[in-house]
């Protein structure tokens, strides 16, 4: 089966930048997109990033402008580089082949103030 596990994840100060890896296991045959979202607790997991297999890349208000999202298919991997981070920002993040509905297992961004 297909495995997705994100890393990167940890404990930063306001202001500061983390990147996030999603690599894919397993057996993968096509790629439409893969995306990020995020789950803080007791709250609904969310939209961040994504980016389709062309590279064209879409991303939540919230966090454009600071965040990057990229791909590197030969790795069948993705990325999320965080820039100036809030503790707004502070969730277990997730990547996933959406038209699959195949979710990581997360990694955890806490950001303190």
């Amino acid at each position: 089966q297909v495995q997705l596990m994100e890393a990167g994840g940890g404990a930063v100060q306001a202001g500061e930048s983390l990147t996030l890896s999603c690599l894919a296991s397993g057996s993968i045959f096509r790629i439409a997109a893969m995306a990020w979202y995020r789950q803080a607790p007791g709250q609904q997991r969310d939209f961040v990033a994504r980016v389709s297999m062309t590279g064209s890349t879409d991303y939540s208000d919230s966090v454009k402008g600071r965040f990057t999202v990229s791909r590197d298919d030969a790795k069948n991997a993705a990325y999320l580089q965080m820039d100036s981070l809030k503790p707004e920002d502070s969730a277990v993040y997730y990547c996933a082949l959406e038209a699959m509905g195949l979710w990581g297992r997360g990694t955890l961004v806490t950001v303190s103030s």
